[in-house]
């Protein structure tokens, strides 16, 4: 962690679903439907808490204006953000440890933790995989 950031894919930027607040108009209709109780009004926005959701889809299914998102749509963000956050780090690791052969041995150990982030995803999802099939 630099000047308090974190990688986006640690961050609640990364969840299912998120309310896009240009296009909520606030009708209440999904706090009401979510059989989970984890959409709520916060500091005058609705807002989804990801520790109560269930990701059951509700929320997608009844809002009327459509502002209720999948999180595929953030991923060319994510990818941005994480990409400009890898190149801060490289610069810092440059700078506070003096030399510029830190910056691409600090590219590499992004790019370590991004592997190990996409082996902990597959082999995720080829449990769920297990767990849909009955295994």
């Amino acid at each position: 962690m630099i000047d308090g950031k974190r990688w986006v894919y640690e961050k609640e930027v990364c969840t299912m679903p998120w309310i896009k607040e240009e296009d909520c108009t606030d009708c209440g209709v999904c706090i009401d439907e979510c059989p989970a109780g984890a959409i709520v009004r916060k500091d005058e926005k609705t807002r989804i808490d990801m520790a109560e959701c269930i990701r059951c889809g509700t929320c997608h299914e009844t809002c009327p204006e459509g502002a209720v998102r999948h999180d595929s749509e953030t991923i060319p963000l994510e990818v941005a953000s994480n990409v400009a956050y890898a190149r801060s780090c490289m610069e810092a690791c440059v700078r506070l440890l003096g030399s510029p052969d830190e910056g691409p041995k600090c590219l590499n150990r992004c790019i370590k933790y991004f592997t190990r982030a996409k082996k902990v995803a597959e082999k995720t999802i080829e449990e769920l995989e297990a767990v849909q099939k009955g295994e």
